[in-house]
C-alpha cells in the first residue's frame, strides 16, 4: 500500500494518479464534482458538527474552553445545515463505486439528521458504530451526561451494494 497524500485543492479535473490515495482538503463538494463518477472504493467523512453554540463554554475553574467556532462550523439554521449535508452526500453517492462504502462519523449534534438524510437520498446504511472516546470533553455546565462517545455510520450507495469495501 503507498503512503497517503495530502493535497491542499483540485482547481482541475485531475488524472486518478494525482488523487489515489490522497487526503483532499478543501471545499468537498468542488472537490468531489472535479472527481469521475463512481470511481471511489471508500469515503471518510467528517462532516462539520453544528454545534450551535450559544456563547462561551468555560471550565470550572473559569477558564475559557477553545471550542470550534470556525467558519465551517456555523449554519444560520438547522435548513442551511440539512442543506450543506444534502449537497455534500449528493457530490459523495456521485463518486462512490456500487460496491463502495461511506463512513461518517459525528456526535449527537449532527449524526442523526446526517443519517436521515443518507437513507433520503437512498444509502443503504449497514451498521451505526460506537466510537468510545478514552479521554472525553468534560460536562462543564453539568446539564447531560458526558458526551463520552461518537457514532460513526457505515453504509453503502444504495440498497443493491454487495461485496462492499
Amino acid at each position: 500500500m503507498s503512503a497517503v497524500r495530502l493535497l491542499d485543492e483540485l482547481s482541475h479535473a485531475p488524472q486518478q494518479s494525482e488523487w489515489l490515495d490522497t487526503i483532499l482538503k478543501g471545499d468537498c463538494v468542488a472537490a468531489l464534482d472535479r472527481l469521475p463518477e463512481k470511481s471511489i472504493d471508500v469515503i471518510f467523512a467528517d462532516p462539520p458538527y453544528n454545534l450551535q453554540l450559544d456563547g462561551d463554554l468555560h471550565r470550572p475553574d473559569q477558564s475559557k474552553v477553545d471550542a470550534v467556532d470556525d467558519d465551517w462550523d456555523q449554519f444560520e439554521s438547522f435548513e442551511a445545515y440539512d442543506a450543506f449535508t444534502r449537497a455534500w452526500l449528493l457530490a459523495a453517492r456521485r463518486v462512490l463505486k456500487p460496491n463502495g462504502t461511506i463512513w461518517v462519523i459525528g456526535s449527537y449534534h449532527n449524526i442523526f439528521r446526517v443519517g436521515a438524510k443518507m437513507q433520503d437520498l437512498g444509502f443503504w446504511i449497514l451498521n451505526d458504530v460506537v466510537w468510545r472516546k478514552t479521554n472525553p470533553m468534560p460536562n462543564f455546565r453539568g446539564r447531560r451526561f458526558q458526551n463520552a462517545h461518537e457514532t460513526m455510520i457505515w453504509a453503502t450507495r444504495d440498497q443493491k451494494g454487495k461485496g462492499y469495501t
